[in-house]
């Protein structure tokens, strides 16, 4: 799929991967059971004692089938043999904007009803209710129809959404370019001295998406900033000096997420620079590891010993990377996990998944915040996304610890002020080699996308 793919191309690969999800929901059915899968959209939340509503969020389990993300209270229906039945909701108001008539590449594939009040919907659904596997949340419980999420269904569904189909890939693919025009907007903007309000800002106009639309929230990070891992305050006047700028961000395509982090250093002709191309050669080549049969537990584990390897050539730790991490030294500088799968939704699901009928994958001892423990198959698109981080509180945890000596005090002082470096990509594991999503993206950056991209 190039960047000038059309609506044409996705519809063909539409059509094979709307036959996958077909076969894969007789399956569910036949687990647990059901004799009908009903999938709601998902329904608008109201903030308690207001009348203002939080941002819709699509159910998952329906933008699996259908590139729809902005339209609550509809329905998804498939009972094996029959023409899956989509019930549209397409409310008369003057209030807010009306979704268009459904069209497009995906309509053919179904058999819609448009209703314009909620409840309109019991007329369509498929009874008796308790014959439904109905997946969602909680709220989305309408009449009879209340979300069961069946075990055995929900897990055969989850541990085969781990496996793309080249529809989903290309979804991803074009995530992927609408990124990283943002990430090239970003790092304009703070070269140009900028504040990060006016980074994210400048990211949002590129994409082309606001933050209710975006698959998270940025994370847009100035000097010190960059050592707190989930920072999103986005403080509106720039620091000075203005030392390094670490951004994770990402963007939405028909419900399929990116998730890309870059760090930039001010000064590129000083040591800060030098430690980012280290880790960033470093992550080059742990993204090769993402083959098939590769188990991301010890991806996980030689990315702690490489990264320790780059501290010890920079002078920071003292220690061999091998002691480094048997102590937890080497969990200090890098406290998150290598990555985890990515999908539908940033934090993809079955991350730690046996098989598809059950059971759990542990994370190994000492690195808690883990996400992925699977052994790596064709199919799956996980993030792989190395740190560096100067954080107060854990070294002085590793100081407190008896870990001191391996720490060059120093060195730490000299890093601090710049707080730290994350460098991810999105790679798909094939057959063969691994396919990095992301570096193509960024080598094309000012390819065209097809319009209606969130």
């Amino acid at each position: 799929m190039t960047a000038s793919a059309s609506p044409a191309d996705f519809a063909a690969l539409y059509a094979d991967h709307f036959a996958t999800m077909r076969r894969r929901a007789d399956e569910a059915l036949a687990r647990g059971g059901f004799d009908h899968l009903v999938v709601p959209s998902g329904t608008q939340h109201w903030q308690v004692f207001d009348d203002r509503d939080y941002p819709y969020a699509v159910n998952p389990q329906f933008k699996a089938w259908l590139p729809l993300t902005r339209v609550p209270y509809s329905w998804l229906v498939h009972t094996p043999g029959r023409k899956p039945t989509l019930i549209y909701y397409q409310p008369s108001d003057y209030w807010h904007v009306v979704p268009d008539a459904p069209s497009g590449w995906w309509v053919e594939h179904f058999d819609i009803h448009v209703i314009r009040k909620p409840d309109e919907a019991l007329a369509l659904l498929p009874r008796p209710a308790a014959r439904c596997a109905i997946l969602g949340e909680p709220q989305s419980a309408l009449g009879d129809y209340v979300p069961n999420n069946p075990e055995a269904a929900l897990l055969y569904l989850e541990y085969q959404r781990s496996y793309k189909t080249p529809y989903e890939i290309a979804m991803m693919r074009q995530a992927q370019r609408l990124a990283v025009r943002g990430h090239r907007a970003a790092e304009a903007a703070f070269r140009e001295g900028r504040s990060e309000f006016d980074i994210h800002m400048a990211y949002c106009s590129a994409v082309g998406q606001d933050p209710s639309e975006l698959p998270y929230n940025n994370i847009v990070a100035l000097n010190e900033h960059g050592a707190v891992l989930h920072y999103t305050e986005l403080d509106r006047a720039a620091p000075d000096p203005l030392r390094s700028f670490l951004i994770d961000a990402g963007a939405s395509f028909h419900g399929y997420a990116s998730d890309i982090t870059r760090t930039y250093a001010r000064d590129t002709g000083g040591e800060f620079q030098a430690l980012i191309d280290a880790v960033d050669a470093a992550q080059i080549r742990m993204c090769r590891g993402v083959r098939a049969g590769a188990d991301y537990k010890r991806l996980h584990v030689d990315a702690h010993l490489t990264l320790m390897g780059i501290l010890k050539d920079f002078g920071v730790i003292t220690v061999s990377p091998e002691a480094a991490l048997e102590t937890g030294v080497s969990a200090a500088f890098f406290p998150h996990g290598l990555g985890h799968p990515i999908g539908l939704q940033v934090h993809d699901v079955a991350g730690f998944a046996e098989t598809d009928r059950g059971g759990k994958i542990a994370r190994p001892a000492g690195h808690p915040y883990l996400r992925m423990t699977r052994v790596l198959e064709p199919g799956m698109v996980v993030t792989i996304e190395p740190g560096l981080y100067f954080i107060d509180m854990l070294l002085q945890e590793a100081k407190q610890n008896g870990h001191g000596d391996s720490i060059d005090w120093a060195r730490v002082d000299a890093f601090r002020p710049y707080g730290g470096i994350r460098i991810e990509d999105d790679v798909l594991c094939t057959d063969g080699e691994a396919i990095n999503l992301t570096r193509p993206a960024f080598a094309g950056a000012e390819a065209a996308l097809p319009a209606q991209a969130a």
